[in-house]
């Protein structure tokens, strides 16, 4: 698996706004760059691909996906991206940024802790016109010759394509009238506790108490979100980890099991069965064949 760190820094298109925006491939990539890319890579940034016209197929961590006319693919730090070869001609907007530059922006952006699991967004016609124009018109400012314009005004188109894609996000995985702003804001705090220290032994209990909430009402609010009780998603969670790092890494049980948290290998590598229905073995030696393929 390859590592992104820096990567973004190669390719920005501001001296003072960590941004790239790639309009229809018209601006190459440095080779090392596209090294990276072309091979499996944990992301150190977000990362998003508009489609105005084409397909392309990718894998965000363990699940594939597909994008046509009119739909975004997004990743998000941590996430292990895997692109598939697509048609270089079609067209298409590739955005990314870093941490440094979300906190610049002036509004909050919840679909960016993808609180329903997903990695693709569809638009309807008229924001489809409008995505379109955005990426176009960010294109241009940031590409056009002679001096840059001010970081203020970066931002602000920034800040109005995350806009967009957060209103659609959420018309399409769930109707906003339908989420109580609070009860959302405590999901994505909850995934928030679970993933900032992914190694710790969880207690449901103890995460409900920092969310000022009592057990059963954190309950009703992943039950909700997710399908699934708190502790079933902390365990699926962190098996999705478990999966990331035998795909991507040569490691051992024992070292896997520590890594995520675990005082107890045997105690892991039971719940790895039962989760996913594979002893971790039979998960790398069905890995290699796959690999050998």
């Amino acid at each position: 698996m390859e590592d992104t760190r820096g990567l973004l820094e190669k390719i920005r298109h501001h001296d003072k706004v960590c941004i790239a925006l790639n309009e229809h491939c018209a601006i190459a990539l440095p080779e090392d760059v596209m090294q990276v890319l072309l091979k499996p890579h944990r992301l150190s940034f977000y990362y998003f691909q508009y489609i105005e016209q084409g397909a392309s197929s990718f894998k965000a961590d363990l699940k594939e996906y597909t994008v046509n006319d009119g739909q975004l693919a997004f990743g998000l730090p941590n996430q292990i991206i895997t692109k598939y070869p697509y048609d270089k001609d079609m067209r298409q907007y590739s955005l990314s940024f870093d941490e440094n530059t979300l906190t610049l922006l002036p509004g909050s952006y919840p679909f960016l802790v993808n609180p329903f699991n997903v990695n693709t967004i569809s638009f309807d016609v008229p924001a489809r016109q409008r995505v379109k124009n955005l990426f176009s018109g960010l294109f241009q400012l940031l590409h056009a010759p002679g001096k840059q314009k001010k970081a203020e005004v970066i931002l602000a188109h920034l800040h109005t394509l995350l806009t967009e894609f957060n209103t659609a996000y959420f018309e399409q995985y769930h109707s906003p009238e339908l989420i109580p702003n609070t009860r959302l804001s405590k999901y994505i705090a909850f995934k928030l506790a679970v993933d900032t220290n992914l190694s710790e032994q969880h207690d449901v209990q103890s995460i409900a108490e920092k969310l000022a909430l009592n057990s059963s009402t954190l309950y009703g609010i992943v039950k909700e979100f997710a399908g699934v009780s708190p502790k079933e998603w902390i365990i699926n969670r962190i098996m999705t980890e478990a999966q990331r790092k035998l795909q991507y890494s040569s490691i051992s049980v024992k070292e896997l099991a520590y890594d995520l948290g675990f005082t107890d290998p045997g105690y892991f590598s039971r719940l790895f069965k039962k989760t996913t229905g594979k002893s971790v073995s039979r998960y790398v030696a069905e890995l290699r064949d796959l690999s050998q393929n």
